[in-house]
């Protein structure tokens, strides 16, 4: 009989708590969902249902305009701030220091502040652009079908861009100043450098941001509910949202249980599919 290793005798614990704690939650999860209220197991027939419901395209189609709005545009601003914080100029401490604070204020903190400041009657933002003129009416930014999700995407990305700086400002401690000095004796400026320098340096660093940018998306749900709870007229209403209301507003957890198994399933696509094209970019370039 063989000697069980110390190690997993160590480790046995931890996979016991963390099977309790994942896979009991996913089993049941899935239980749920092929069996109705009473426990008689239904088949697809919480399926059926929550996919011919109406709502289930719009959040499924706000929710890729949620996620791809709010990481690319977090991207993009997190590595320019990281790139223009890395550089030397007075003050530089202070600035890093300030860049963090959204991403520290709490989550419902920042979505209420959010709500009054784009309040149509009393907000700032409001006040901001009619006092110059810059517009000549108050904006209904909560409540216009052509505002609403913009103005959450808005919040998330600048709830969540200093992440991406922090992350991108450390990956570029770690770039060899010889790298720099050979791209000024070939004549480089500095957007010569940070195209051919610095953005293929920290790639493995954006890659790896990207993605646990692209899983927060998906399972966030506090500035939009906080806010306009999926309204008006489920123009902000996303997947996770509808699996909330079907759950605890309409409670049909066995509905929302199967629709939580097709959003599970959708996710560990867009992940794997994700990760398959980094690896093949990342084998490339080697």
């Amino acid at each position: 009989m063989g000697r069980i290793s110390p190690g997993l005798l160590f480790a046995l614990p931890a996979l016991i708590v963390l099977t309790m704690l994942i896979a009991y939650p996913v089993m049941y999860t899935g239980l749920l969902s092929v069996t109705d209220q009473q426990g008689n197991f239904v088949g697809i027939d919480n399926f059926q249902r929550v996919l011919g419901a109406r709502t289930t395209p719009i959040a499924f189609t706000n929710t890729l305009w949620w996620v791809g709005g709010s990481v690319v545009l977090q991207v993009i601003l997190g590595t320019a701030t990281a790139i223009l914080l890395n550089e030397k100029f007075p003050g530089r401490g202070i600035l890093r220091s300030i860049a963090v604070i959204p991403w520290v204020v709490p989550g419902i903190v920042a979505a209420l502040t959010w709500a009054w400041m784009f309040h149509t009657e009393f907000g700032i933002i409001n006040y901001m652009l009619t006092a110059p003129g810059v517009i000549d009416e108050p904006i209904g930014w909560l409540t216009n079908p052509d505002t609403v999700m913009p103005a959450m995407i808005a919040i998330n990305v600048w709830k969540l861009f200093p992440f991406v700086s922090i992350m991108v400002l450390a990956g570029l401690q770690s770039i060899p100043k010889d790298l720099y000095e050979a791209a000024r004796v070939d004549g480089s400026n500095f957007l010569d450098e940070t195209w051919h320098v610095t953005l293929p340096q920290v790639r493995p660093v954006i890659v790896a941001v990207t993605l646990l940018l692209v899983i927060w998306a998906l399972n966030h749900i506090t500035t939009i509910y906080a806010i306009t709870r999926g309204g008006p007229a489920n123009l902000t209403l996303i997947t996770p949202i509808q699996i909330f209301r079907l759950a605890f507003e309409s409670v049909q957890f066995n509905q929302a249980a199967a629709l939580s198994v097709l959003f599970f399933a959708a996710v560990m696509v867009i992940v794997a599919i994700y990760i398959k094209v980094s690896s093949a970019r990342e084998e490339k370039a080697l």
